[in-house]
């Protein structure tokens, strides 16, 4: 089956009443799927629809925690840290990020530290609101339990691919970026894996250092590694990058790999900016659109397209998906069926 389209809606109803009849309070359904369909439309088809269902099954197993609220451990005027329990990720940073935003709109900045959180999602989903209040938005995350990024020069792995995700404020559409410190994520190998799929690139060392575009190298026995950012050229830098993930995300968790972690969850990184606290909205706005429109305009080959900056194509892509329905990727919906048949909650008919 091809890819089809959903009436937007319609499937946040859907993925809203599965996690309702999994179990999840309404309040917390309902950010969970929002941030989840907002992965799918800007894009990120990895990071969208496609964890429902681990979703679901973290909480049949228990892994995902529902019940009660996180524990704020330390807190000072424009900082806060939070032991999130193992809590619904998505609503776990939602709520962080609305804390930050008080702070940052008090004080200037904001910023939260969560340890113990499940898996949060696509970074870029949580951007948008961030910036529509003149805010800049950091979120940054590794995760403990996960090792499948080796350090430049190694082979084990040591780390997980560690994003960065930032939401800048122009006057137009905001810069959005979401990035991994390392050549490609996890969610791509999975699935590039199942699908008897290879890597576009090279991007994996096996045990012996040799480098391979095989996916399955990372769940093998001894394992394989995802090179840091960079490759093996400049993978210098996206092992430094890495580690500076490590530092904000566990480090000021003050908890994390030294601590043998062996459940799936996230340390999370949240900042927010007031602008207006800084140099002020409208010179900050100017600055960054002009930026922005000084790299759209950077002379390229004639055969190749015109300079995007980050975010542009997935906001373009999340605004057609409003009015068109957004595309699925191949096969989730089938899942996603048998869950509903489960749950006894019905599907959305595709548009096409």
């Amino acid at each position: 089956m091809g890819m089809q389209r959903f009436d937007v809606l319609e499937l946040t109803d859907f993925a809203c009443k599965l996690f309702i009849a999994a179990g999840m309070a309404p309040i917390r359904a309902d950010v969970v799927a929002r941030i989840l369909i907002e992965g799918d439309l800007l894009g990120h088809t990895t990071h969208g629809l496609q964890l429902l269902v681990p979703y679901l099954k973290s909480i049949e197993s228990g892994e995902m925690a529902l019940e009660g609220d996180p524990e704020v451990l330390s807190a000072k005027p424009v900082a806060e840290l939070w032991d999130g329990k193992y809590l619904v990720g998505p609503w776990l940073v939602d709520r962080a990020f609305t804390t930050a935003s008080n702070m940052a709109r008090e004080y200037g900045t904001g910023t939260v530290v969560i340890r113990r959180c499940s898996h949060i999602g696509c970074l870029a989903a949580y951007m948008l609101p961030v910036t529509q209040q003149d805010f800049l938005g950091l979120l940054i995350c590794s995760d403990p339990a996960n090792s499948t990024v080796a350090p430049h020069g190694g082979t084990t792995p040591v780390y997980s691919p560690n994003p960065v995700a930032a939401g800048i404020p122009t006057e137009g559409d905001p810069v959005v970026l979401d990035i991994s410190m390392s050549t490609t994520t996890n969610g791509l190998c999975m699935r590039s894996m199942k699908a008897g799929e290879k890597l576009p690139h090279p991007w994996l060392k096996d045990s012996d250092g040799n480098v391979s575009n095989e996916p399955s190298l990372i769940f093998s026995d001894p394992p394989g590694s995802i090179l840091p950012l960079g490759g093996i050229d400049s993978g210098h830098k996206g092992f430094g990058l890495g580690l500076l993930v490590e530092a904000l995300t566990s480090g000021l968790g003050g908890y994390g790999r030294a601590d043998g972690v062996t459940e799936w969850g996230s340390s999370v990184f949240v900042q927010v900016q007031d602008i207006k606290a800084f140099g002020g909205a409208d010179p900050f706005k100017r600055e960054s659109s002009w930026l922005a429109d000084a790299c759209r305009k950077s002379n390229h080959e004639d055969n190749d397209p015109p300079v995007r900056v980050p975010g542009e194509a997935g906001l373009a892509r999340r605004r057609e998906a409003l009015t068109d329905g957004v595309t699925l990727f191949p096969g989730i919906i089938d899942k996603l069926i048998g869950w509903g048949e489960k749950f006894k909650v019905s599907p959305p008919s595709p548009l096409n």
